[in-house]
């Protein structure tokens, strides 16, 4: 496939699509990611909505990736780290570089909201546990 230039939905639904299959097949998030979600092409239609909403502003999403967070048990800054490295690499195939960065910027900024969130110190070595005062 060739890349594009077009952020649209139909360009977003062939990044999903291509993205959460290298997920489901992926060592560290499949086994997470494959528990959780018990019909993926639903899936899939619900998070190009939300990038979607994200990427075009088109509010079409309809849902809480906090609390979609919060019950999965077991999410470390390790998945997260993963799960960007696969989005940088897949939003590099299917987009020109410009149309990639603009996703992995908005991907990089939410990652690190739901690890506040979820209480993960991301990039840190101690995944898991929760942020402290100090």
């Amino acid at each position: 496939m060739d890349r594009t230039h077009t952020l649209d939905e139909a360009s977003l639904a062939v990044l999903v699509d291509r993205f959460y299959d290298k997920v489901r097949a992926d060592p560290t998030l499949g086994p997470v990611f494959n528990a959780a979600v018990h019909d993926w092409p639903e899936h899939k239609q619900l998070l190009t909505s939300f990038w979607s909403s994200v990427a075009l502003g088109t509010r079409s999403f309809r849902g809480n990736p906090m609390a979609a967070h919060r019950a999965q048990p077991g999410i470390t800054a390790a998945h997260f780290t993963r799960w960007l490295q696969l989005w940088r690499e897949t939003t590099a195939e299917v987009f020109e570089p410009d149309a990639a960065r603009t996703l992995q910027s908005y991907a990089e900024r939410i990652g690190e909201s739901l690890q506040y969130g979820l209480g993960i110190r991301p990039g840190s070595r101690d995944l898991g546990l929760p942020l402290r005062a100090d």
